[in-house]
């Protein structure tokens, strides 16, 4: 994994307009839907040919009320249905909808080399869910593990004013060069991570994002460099609090 400093931006010259996509901003926001809904189950979106993104609906979602949505990533070399079980048992029983894009490449451009074709294929892809339902912007959330989690802090604090909420497993990195708005972040890691070491990750990134005033709740667990069921419901009463409130 290519190390970048967090919360450092790469050496811009102010004086030069800059494409706020090579930043990593999406053009997305949530609308009326208007094509119809699609039934419970998982969708491929049909966006793309190869690596479609993945939508998972929970039974009983009325499109015409607000309901909260995950956008997760998954981890360097993975895919959505490997990634999916994070969270989908969580989605059928709560009631959110769970969107599982895909890298293009085996994993995410901004990992690579920076914001590119798979920000754009996010923003297609979050425009035909909000086509389909309507999205509660109080709870619309980007997750993920690993390279994934990696990928949803950094577009997360870059389109903070488009998201609510960042849920952050076993994170190597953060990238940002932009910062928008103030979503709400969850951040895990295990403290027998021998892939991603906590001192340099997780410890440094919450200390980071604490100082820059963000609200973190932070959980270290016992364990390798693997999601915890446990931690994972944690994540999703943290991200589904106030939803009845």
């Amino acid at each position: 994994m290519r190390e970048k400093h967090p919360m450092a931006s790469s050496a811009i010259d102010p004086t030069l307009p800059l494409d706020p996509r090579l930043t990593g901003r999406l053009a997305f926001l949530p609308r009326l839907p208007s094509k119809p809904a699609l039934p419970p189950g998982r969708h491929a979106l049909g966006l793309f040919d190869i690596r479609d993104a993945v939508l998972s609906v929970p039974e009983h979602v009325d499109p015409r009320l607000p309901t909260p949505l995950v956008v997760l990533f998954h981890g360097g070399g993975g895919h959505a249905e490997k990634i999916l079980p994070m969270l989908e048992g969580h989605a059928r029983s709560r009631g959110f909808l769970l969107l599982a894009p895909q890298s293009l490449h085996p994993t995410w451009d901004l990992v690579i080399a920076g914001n590119g074709p798979d920000r754009e294929r996010l923003d297609r892809a979050l425009a035909e869910v909000a086509d389909r339902f309507l999205i509660d912007p109080r709870h619309l959330a980007f997750a993920g593990h690993s390279d994934g989690g990696s990928y949803a802090l950094s577009l997360g604090l870059t389109n903070g004013d488009r998201i609510s909420h960042v849920i952050v497993s076993s994170a190597g990195f953060m990238s940002v060069q932009v910062q928008a708005g103030a979503p709400k972040i969850f951040v895990s890691h295990g403290t027998r991570d021998e892939q991603i070491g906590i001192d340099r990750s997780a410890r440094r990134h919450v200390r980071l994002l604490r100082e820059a005033g963000y609200d973190v709740t932070y959980v270290e667990y016992d364990g390798p460099h693997a999601y915890d069921p446990g931690v994972v419901t944690q994540a999703v009463d943290f991200f589904l609090g106030d939803f009845f409130a």
